[in-house]
């Protein structure tokens, strides 16, 4: 009988076995989905390692793991609570995560059909930042600005109860020495957003 080596499931390398036929299928779904990953590894930039195509996912459009050296979601936390810490290193540490994308979930089905048709498609930018941000809630991780995560909800949230904005939001206030507010920030990354009533609301619909 063999035996298994049980991993961490946020750490890379947890492999399974497959059979010939498995194994042409992965390479075909890797192929089919090649252009889509590296179009969400363009968007997301140095905020992941690499984006590759996974079939350990079940439920989840997609997770976030750590390589073999870089810290955990649990380690990440206990880092930033630090007050005195290399900052080098944990930039360095920290931005090691990969993406794994579910190919047979309806989401990132979707999304590469929604790619193919228009490769320029603003809506596919934001709904990869929709995807990433989720991800690293449920994987443990912390977000970096929940304040324009809050503002990706709020546009679904009124996408579902069909409010659309008629009129451009206020601007916020400028801070005297050109620094931005966090406020500001967040504003922009709303005003990045494409209008409500020019998205679908069925590919919307799927992110929970």
């Amino acid at each position: 009988m063999k035996t298994k080596k049980l991993v961490c499931a946020t750490k890379e390398g947890l492999e399974l076995e497959h059979s010939d036929e498995e194994k042409k299928q992965k390479e075909a779904e890797q192929k089919s989905f090649e252009a889509l990953t590296k179009k969400i590894k363009e968007v997301l930039g140095d905020k992941v390692e690499k984006v590759v195509v996974s079939d350990r996912i079940v439920d989840s459009p997609c997770v976030l793991v750590t390589g073999e050296f870089g810290w955990s979601a649990n380690m990440e936390r206990i880092m930033k609570a630090q007050a005195l810490r290399e900052s080098s290193m944990s930039s360095y540490m920290v931005s090691k995560k990969t993406m794994e994308i579910n190919p047979k979930h309806p989401i990132v089905i979707e999304l590469r059909k929604k790619f193919e048709a228009d490769s320029g498609d603003k809506t596919v930018k934001d709904l990869v930042w929709l995807l990433f941000e989720t991800a690293i809630l449920t994987s443990g991780f912390s977000l970096e600005e929940p304040t324009i995560f809050a503002n990706r909800i709020h546009k679904l949230i009124k996408l579902g109860l069909s409010i659309y904005d008629d009129e451009p939001s206020h601007a916020a206030p400028e801070v005297s020495g050109g620094s931005s507010s966090s406020a500001a920030d967040a504003e922009k990354d709303d005003d990045d957003l494409p209008p409500l009533e020019d998205e679908e609301a069925t590919a919307m619909e799927e992110v929970d």
